[in-house]
């Protein structure tokens, strides 16, 4: 059995989460499509994308088919972290956000670049830390984007002191009562938190087997869509915005079953989606009170 430092030990406080750190400190195979990817302009998104592909990039010759489409999977993703941005609302250079599951650490730059603001980025991947602080030397903006080995459960930030916060496909490796409990006491009042997750839809009951294949791929656990409202409702967060990106998602996932970095989640991702048992929504919300 594997010791744990005394900070590893604070921030990684169940089995589970230390078998989730564990999965991206360890680099797996899944992680290849994030860094091929990645490395187009160096933003390192873990999340999927929205839009219309480039569907000549599936048309000339041979050659250099795999980097068009790798190109434009990448556009399409950064297309996704551009919309949650645009949900944050009023953002002034002088305000502090926070990025839930930072991952490499994309979405914080982008954010950063767009607002000027100071951007603390939180993973429980000790890996991830690493890269994306590296990340920010190499970009010159380490004096406003960090990135923090840190619970997003509880972070140890003041309370009162992020004006935006946004998860990225994170949200389905926690608790959403504990998580929204935390990002309430961070949230300043009227601060506004930004979530795009896929989500199973309880209406047509539960969990498909597409939606059940996805949770094993990638050790997760999908909540249901009602579980979201019922959350954020308890925590003083209101949603102002709610988004289906169903339809905008499908494509991008049409696109990479042609790619060879296709790792066999497509098909459950597009069954899943077009059957209606699974959701890709945007939700944007504002704290209410104190």
């Amino acid at each position: 059995m594997t010791m744990l430092d005394p900070k590893s030990q604070s921030v990684l406080r169940t089995t589970y989460q230390r078998s989730v750190a564990e999965y991206w400190n360890n680099n797996p195979n899944d992680d290849r499509v994030n860094t091929k990817l990645g490395e187009v302009d160096g933003l390192y998104h873990h999340h999927y994308g929205i839009g219309e592909p480039d569907w000549s990039v599936l048309e000339g010759p041979e050659l250099g088919r795999e980097d068009r489409i790798v190109r434009d999977l990448h556009r399409l993703e950064t297309a996704q972290a551009d919309l949650l941005l645009d949900h944050l609302g009023d953002v002034r250079p002088g305000d502090s956000l926070m990025d839930g599951g930072s991952g490499r650490g994309g979405t914080s730059f982008m954010a950063n670049q767009r607002f000027g603001c100071r951007v603390d980025g939180v993973t429980i991947s000790e890996y991830q830390v690493g890269f994306a602080n590296e990340q920010a030397r190499e970009r010159g903006v380490s004096d406003k984007v960090r990135f923090h080995f840190r619970n997003m459960l509880e972070t140890g930030f003041e309370t009162g002191s992020k004006r935006g916060i946004w998860t990225n496909e994170t949200t389905m490796y926690v608790d959403l009562m504990d998580l929204f409990a935390e990002f309430s006491r961070l949230l300043e009042p009227g601060g506004r938190y930004v979530c795009i997750t896929g989500c199973s839809n309880d209406v047509i009951g539960g969990k498909s087997s597409s939606v059940s294949w996805i949770d094993a791929h990638y050790g997760c656990m999908i909540h249901p869509r009602s579980e979201y409202f019922r959350a954020l409702a308890a925590n003083n967060l209101v949603p102002v915005n709610v988004v289906d990106l169903t339809p905008a998602t499908i494509p991008y996932w049409e696109l990479r079953t042609h790619s060879e970095l296709a790792t066999g989640v497509e098909k459950p991702f597009l069954t899943s989606y077009k059957e209606g048992s699974f959701q890709y929504l945007l939700i944007a919300a504002d704290k209410v009170g104190r």
